[in-house]
């Protein structure tokens, strides 16, 4: 974990902005995995901070990590007809916080 962040820091150019929400979504990442990941940011900004941080977010965190239950979003896209409908935004939730 420690070598991700790390040589993101030390290799990254850009605004202190963009580096801090990378390293944020590699932490929250580890608790929630990269299926709440999906659901809150959106293509573009994953893969900008994939590109920052050096790893694919399906590579490096499971589907659901060992805090994914406290994600009210995700309980609310599990329960859609189909997740990915929910990631695309063609059904709405209405609430995509996580850690309830």
């Amino acid at each position: 974990m420690s070598d991700v962040v790390d040589n993101a820091i030390r290799n990254f150019h850009g605004g202190a902005d963009e580096l801090e929400g990378a390293i944020g979504m590699y932490m929250i990442g580890r608790h929630v995995g990269w299926r709440v990941l999906v659901l809150i940011h959106s293509k573009k900004t994953i893969a900008k901070y994939e590109e920052i941080l050096g790893i694919k977010v399906r590579d490096e965190f499971p589907d659901e990590g060992p805090d994914v239950d406290r994600s009210i979003g995700y309980k609310l896209a599990k329960n859609l007809s189909n997740f990915w409908k929910a990631v695309s935004g063609e059904e709405k939730i209405e609430n995509k916080r996580v850690f309830d």
